[in-house]
């Protein structure tokens, strides 16, 4: 595989030549690989266009960077004055396919050293098989020490179109300029580059090594730990931050004869650290429940891998390795692969059962099969195992009478062989089948393998579990774990600029025309041109959600409004969304032509003029901006390092209440759904069961720790079975059961976490080129809506209503409860101003003369020495700070009850937040509801009243709606502007102060004089309805 760094050009460079210009060229350096561009003299906006390619290994390449660095070329002494660098991490890399020009700002090496300007970068992976060489390889010699090779280029010859122009954007000016012709030189390799709308000529050139150019000796790479970035797989742990200390190369198979006998797990202690977080404790059958129902408790749960040590067979050595899921309980399951048969006989359509006390296993069966091959794996928890032998049958189905036992392998289980990853898979071995009946050996072998293990096991995933022994066939694959990923978000943004030429069907009448565009389901329209003509101007910006793959295509409408109900369409033109350019920051795009395509033939063809890309700098939010779980941008290269990882076990739920009747009775088949960023995970669904255990470990990448991880768990009949949903009940909010979570977060370098604090929260398109709020919120819809559709079809599906209630899709959407809640959340906050102003109308008044002495003596020290004031208020907030340190939550994150006022809201309150929208209700209900919020509301418009009362006074009072006073108070401002002017400020402040503080023997119960003044002003009250 190859990496490409395409120099395309740079803008504003620093002079170097002591002329005011310079003669820069491009230096790239990637693992010891040393490449440098052609120089170009006397220019500070020099114009490359060149390609370097360098050898790139994409298992150990993952966590180097490419130092691109921009050099002036001094003459005629030889030597070279530094530019600028820059910076690229290889985890940024695209494909050909994805590879988008990116300006980068130059940075220096040093705080002394001062540079400027932007380089134009275009860098890609090209695997072996697209690298298409016109020329024999030419091998560079090695030049002597100490001295840099100047590499020249080669051009493809290719036309000079109009199409080349290009426009590049400096500091808010826009100039236009041409790739310069060039001379050929023979001696280097030319890579051609097709495109099928501009073809560019490009240079390529070939890295050297440093140690060919600088005699140096080679520096040590430094990477990071092993398994930072392995691949999340559910049910394993992440990235390991750890380096196991030493593995032995080979381990025998370990026996346990106690594993199966034991109907309790060994109680062994672990140290792990780690925050257990149950949601929503207690009972089934509680209609009422006390304070702490709701409350987020600790669990004492044994987390982590759990073997007994130097118990005879079992190890070897003394102690185990490192767990693999050390954030949740060990699970012991009989894992039974069932691989093939032969020998069969030829008339027989085979299929194994695998039977172990009453529980039974099948695989499918396959028709006419002499040699059929199944590969399946069987799991029984250890639980649930009730016999001490396992049966392997091979059996033909037979689809009229009983079904024929072709013969069978019989295991005891005290020989089962352990294995626990990362032991290697076991071997699956033949067997010679024996009658049901032990009579002796019979024709046909099997090949099974059989071993004990855990979840950790990688056919813990794919295996078919006992508990969900009422489901075959397809049913299987719904029931299992699952890890999804959404589909990559695009913003496609249309200007629509102008068209010409437009001919109306009704040429009677001037055209009212307007453009209508749609991609999918999502239709936005123009507004009509202000100028009735043929040539009708918009300038008009359309934003769209797009999803990758790309499937659907821009489709645009241009048409006359007849009337509100009917419009005639005068053309249109349906553009590929392959074909539309990406930007990743916000220089200007190329505008195109396009001819309008029309029903029935003209002489001439109108056209319409169009600027359209997917824009790659944004976040496509699909998710609540309260509750986002990811920030980064679309276009990947501008991604930066991840900061750390986040770990999640999803332990077990208890107390779990009936979602659905079955056979007669409830019956719950509860799962687990988590989010974080663009992974969804699924665990597996556990079949009529009101105390799931699930045990399975997820892992993330965190880019950013100030983002949430959502999670519901939900029953496969009812999906909005909430583990704390508020339902009708005496109390308001009914307890659905609690679950047991291990979260832990690993920084990987705490600089880096401390760093982004300061950081945006989105990338900065959305600051330079913000959306309006009506924008955000309906781009957030159709994100949502794409998102669900995408996942909706997987294989096992994630169902909409699931995606909906992730994303929280009716955050918008009104509810008393919820208006309550952050009405009391106002209150709270306010609640310190408040106990401060009566803090200090207690010291006004003197009820504690110590008190308000020790205030005024504080008081005359600031005044008297001023420079103490900032910092006595930043060491008071320390102090404050300092102190509520033994007062911090002790817990992490989690609902509250209290908090989001569901333990004191009404029934009906519950019903209206979750009816749908449209409602759904009787007109009554409704009625009811509608006059309540007239109520609320007149409570609202009467504050809103009040304050707006308020601010028109301030703002009469020097717009002479009351000559008089106005007239007072603007001689107030004169006598106080001289009174202030031959004051000291000192004085002033002093006298204000002690006239507020003073004793209550020198004050009046009676309004002061400001508040008569002020209540007298004049508002607009008596102008309103």
């Amino acid at each position: 595989m190859k990496l490409v760094v395409e120099v395309i050009d740079a803008h504003d460079l620093m002079p170097k030549d002591g002329l005011g210009s310079a003669s820069p060229f491009v230096e790239v350096d990637f693992q010891n690989q040393l490449s440098r561009t052609k120089t170009i003299p006397k220019n500070l906006n020099p114009i490359w266009n060149q390609k370097l390619l360098f050898d790139f290994d994409k298992t150990q390449s993952h966590h180097c960077s490419i130092e691109v660095s921009v050099y002036h070329e001094r003459r005629p002494v030889p030597g070279r004055s530094f530019l600028g660098r820059v910076r690229i991490p290889c985890s940024n890399l695209v494909t050909k396919d994805e590879q988008v020009y990116q300006s980068f700002q130059l940075e220096s090496k040093s705080l002394l050293s001062f540079v400027k300007g932007e380089i134009g970068l275009k860098t890609y992976t090209l695997s072996q098989s697209n690298i298409h060489i016109s020329s024999p390889k030419i091998t560079l010699p090695t030049p002597p020490p100490h001295t840099l090779p100047s590499t020249t280029s080669s051009t493809t010859q290719s036309p000079i179109v109009d199409d080349s122009i290009k426009l590049i954007e400096v500091k808010g000016n826009t100039r236009t300029h041409t790739n310069p012709a060039e001379t050929a030189c023979p001696s280097k390799i030319p890579i051609q580059e097709a495109d099928s709308v501009i073809e560019e000529r490009s240079e390529t050139t070939h890295q050297i090594h440093k140690h060919q150019s600088v005699q140096q000796p080679i520096p040590t790479l430094l990477t990071r730990a092993d398994g930072v970035h392995l691949p999340t797989m559910q049910n394993q742990t992440g990235p390991k931050l750890r380096r196991r200390a030493e593995h032995e190369a080979t381990r025998p198979l370990h026996r346990d004869n106690n594993n199966f006998n034991n109907t309790t797990t060994n109680n062994i202690s672990n140290n792990n650290n780690i925050n257990i977080n149950n949601n929503n404790n207690n009972s089934n059958n509680s209609s009422s429940s006390n304070d702490n129902d709701f409350e987020v408790k600790e669990a004492s749960l044994h987390l982590g891998e759990q073997w007994p040590n130097n118990t005879g067979r079992v190890w070897m050595s003394g102690e185990r390795m490192a767990a693999t899921l050390d954030l949740v309980e060990q699970m012991h399951y009989l894992y039974i692969r069932v691989v093939k048969a032969r020998d069969l006989a030829a008339s027989s359509d085979p299929y194994v059962e695998v039977k172990l006390g009453n529980y039974k296993g099948r695989t499918r069966h396959l028709e006419r099969r002499q040699n059929p091959e199944w590969n399946q794996v069987f799991a029984f928890s250890k639980e649930r195992i009730q016999s001490s032998i396992l049966q392997v049958l091979v059996k033909d189905k037979d689809m009229i009478g009983r079904d024929d036992c072709l013969g069978g392998v019989v295991f005891d289980l005290n020989e089962i062989p352990t294995r626990v990853p990362p032991d290697s898979p076991l071997a699956p071995q033949w067997y010679r089948m024996e009658d049901r009946r032990g009579e002796g050996k019979v024709r046909g072998e099997v090949m099974v393998a059989v071993w004990m293990g855990t979840q950790a096991d990688e056919a813990f995933t794919e295996a078919w579990h006992a508990d969900a022994a009422s489901v075959y066939g397809e049913g299987v694959f719904n029931i299992r774990s699952k890890v999804y990923v959404s589909p990559k978000l695009w913003y496609l943004r249309v200007n629509i600029i102008e068209a010409q030429d437009l001919v109306p069907n009704d040429r009677s009448r001037l055209p009212e025309v307007l453009v209508k565009v749609q991609i999918g389901n999502q239709v936005l329209r123009t507004g009509i041109c202000p100028s009735r003509t043929a040539n009708p101007i918009w300038n008009e910006d359309l934003v769209f959600v797009v999803a990758e793959p790309f499937e659907e295509h821009l489709v645009l409408t241009v048409e006359d409004q007849i009337h509100q109900s009917k419009d005639d369409v005068l053309g249109g033109i349906t553009v590929p969304l392959d074909s539309i350019e990406k930007r990743l920051d916000h220089r200007p795009v190329r505008s195109r032509w396009f001819n309008l395509e029309k029903q029935r033939e003209v002489r001439f063809s109108s056209r319409i003029h169009l600027r359209v890309c997917l824009e790659g700098g944004y976040h496509v939010l699909d998710e609540s901006t309260m509750y986002i779980s990811d920030q980064r941008p679309t276009a990947k290269q501008l991604w930066k390092p991840p900061i750390g990882v986040v770990e999640v076990g999803i332990v077990r739920a208890e107390g779990l209440l009936p979602m659905k009747m079955k056979e007669g009775r409830g019956s719950t088949d509860a799962y687990c759904v988590a989010k974080y960023g663009q992974k969804w995970v699924r665990t597996r669904t556990i079949l009529d069961s009101f105390s799931p255990k699930w045990n399975e470990q997820y892992t993330w990448e965190v880019y950013d720790p100030c983002t949430d991880t959502p999670l519901n768990a939900g029953s496969a009949a009812r999906l909005h079975a909430r583990v704390s949903a508020a339902d009708a009940s005496p109390l308001g909010v009914k307890k659905m059961g609690e679950i047991s979570l291990a979260v832990r977060f690993t920084p990987l370098s705490l600089a880096n976490t401390i760093y982004i604090y300061g950081q945006p929260l989105l990338p900065k398109m959305h600051y330079l080129h913000p959306f309006t709020v009506n924008q955000v919120e309906s781009l957030r819809y159709q994100a949502m809506n794409i998102v669900a559709a995408r996942l909706a079809r997987a294989e096992p599906p994630l169902r909409k209503e699931v995606v909906e209630y992730m994303l929280d899709v009716d955050s918008h959407m009104w509810s008393m409860r919820r208006s309550k809640a952050n009405f009391f959340r106002i209150m709270a906050i306010l609640s310190g101003l408040t106990s401060m102003k009566r803090w200090f109308e207690e010291v006004c008044d003197w009820k504690n003369p110590v008190t308000s002495i020790l205030v005024h003596v504080l008081f005359l020290i600031l005044i008297w020495y001023p420079e103490l004031m900032l910092p006595t208020l930043f060491l008071y907030a320390f102090v404050i700070g300092v102190w509520n340190y033994r007062l911090r939550e002790r817990h992490p994150a989690h609902m509250d009850a209290r908090l989001s006022w569901a333990e004191a809201v009404q029934p009906d309150e519950l019903d209206e937040e979750f009816d749908t929208f449209p409602t759904s209700r009787q007109g009554e209900v409704v009625r009811m509801r509608y006059d309540r919020l007239r109520s609320v509301a007149g409570r609202i418009q009467t504050v809103v009243g009040d304050v707006a009362t308020q601010g028109e006074r301030l703002h009469s009072v020097l717009r002479w709606r009351d000559p008089r006073a106005t007239s007072l108070f603007l001689v107030f401002c004169l006598c106080a502007a001289v009174v202030l002017y031959v004051t000291p400020v000192r004085v002033v402040v002093l006298a204000g102060g002690l006239y507020v503080m003073r004793h209550p023997r020198f004050r009046s119960k009676l309004p002061s004089v400001p508040s008569n003044f002020f209540r007298r002003l004049a508002a607009r009250t008596d102008s309103m309805l």
